[in-house]
């Protein structure tokens, strides 16, 4: 098969979806590999690198999609990508459809078949979620401590404290992969954490984490209370490719403390705090009653060396199952991940989120 690798144009986006080991890989398969010129410089990955294990360069994004039939990428195409792709192509890529109605019309009107890495679900597990989930979570507590530093518009608070000063309070709601490890990050750093979710398994995994994490059933009245005096807030709660619940409201947020702060980490999927709205890495954050915002929508992209390793990784299997022909669409996991196919809506999330 003819396989694609375009250059990520989301703005400060420097992952890219197959490292040079990976697309070696391809090649031995028999595959022809393409990767769009300067695609993984950011990443650490000269073109020199891709051409070395027969991987073939292409100048622009116009050669890229004319050549390939498989396009693989980071993040969901804009409006560049969207002019480039045809009925023909089968794209695979986060797509977080549930909140871009707009995008999804646009693949509609395309026709192609749209396999989502957030979907892709195996043994009850999302494999292609998990590694960004695990980077966005450390980025969510190395982000929200340093805007709780007061040049940044925070209160001035240290998150782990000092002996004679308290020591600072991280609200965590969810506690699956993303949750799990803003929690435990700030456990580490010496914060106080409180970590809310509805799974006792998770909820036991979070106690376990050191006598500084309290973990508590997600009832509404008891998230509205722990959230009025918390310094930072990481909101990371995933219904698989449906729309995140809203866990805070505006109410919520103008109880909080001039200079908290609000990491949403659902934001690909809509956001869990009613105050969110998508923000990128050139204007990551706003305020709002005080408190402030991030809710940049490709944060594991501030690190693309290690997010392309590791999203090279978990996909690799799953691209050379999709090249292998069209039997790929008995394989159960990836017929899961079917989010738009020929003009139509598949996932069923999907169909529920949008009607």
């Amino acid at each position: 098969m003819r396989i694609g690798i375009p250059a990520e144009t989301k703005t400060l986006e420097g992952r890219v979806a197959l490292v040079p080991a990976a697309a070696a890989d391809l090649v031995r398969h028999g595959h022809t590999v393409y990767i769009q010129s300067g695609a993984g410089e950011k990443s650490g990955f000269t073109d020199e690198a891709y051409a070395k294990v027969g991987v073939q360069i292409v100048p622009d994004a116009a050669a890229l999609y004319a050549a390939a039939e498989l396009i693989v990428k980071v993040k969901e195409p804009i409006e560049g990508d969207l002019k480039l792709l045809k009925k023909h192509h089968l794209l695979f890529c986060y797509l977080h459809l549930a909140a871009e109605p707009e995008l999804t019309r646009r693949l509609l009107e395309i026709g192609l078949t749209g396999v989502a890495f957030e979907s892709v679900e195996e043994n009850g597990q999302l494999p292609l979620l998990l590694p960004m989930s695990v980077i966005a979570g450390r980025i969510a507590i190395q982000v929200g401590t340093t805007l709780l530093h007061r040049p940044q518009g925070g209160k001035g608070k240290l998150l782990g404290g000092m002996a004679s000063t308290p020591r600072g309070k991280v609200v965590v709601l969810g506690a699956g992969a993303a949750g799990g490890q803003a929690a435990a990050l700030a456990a580490a750093a010496g914060a106080n954490v409180v970590v809310f979710d509805k799974r006792p398994d998770r909820l036991a995994a979070m106690m376990a984490l050191g006598p500084n994490v309290t973990a508590l059933y997600a009832y509404e009245s008891s998230v509205a209370e722990e959230v009025r005096d918390a310094d930072l807030v990481v909101g990371a709660v995933l219904i698989p490719s449906a729309r995140a619940p809203r866990v805070v409201s505006e109410a919520m947020v103008r109880t909080m403390e001039k200079g908290s702060v609000l990491v949403d980490i659902s934001i690909d999927q809509g956001g869990c705090f009613e105050t969110s709205r998508p923000t990128t890495w050139a204007e990551p954050t706003y305020d709002v009653h005080g408190v402030t915002h991030f809710c940049v929508t490709n944060m594991p992209g501030a690190v693309p060396q290690t997010s392309s390793l590791a999203i090279s990784a978990a996909i690799l299997p799953y691209v050379l199952r999709l090249a292998a022909g069209d039997d790929w669409r008995e394989f159960e996991p990836l017929a899961k991940g079917i989010n738009v196919e020929a003009g139509k809506l598949v996932h069923p999330a999907l169909k529920g989120t949008m009607g």
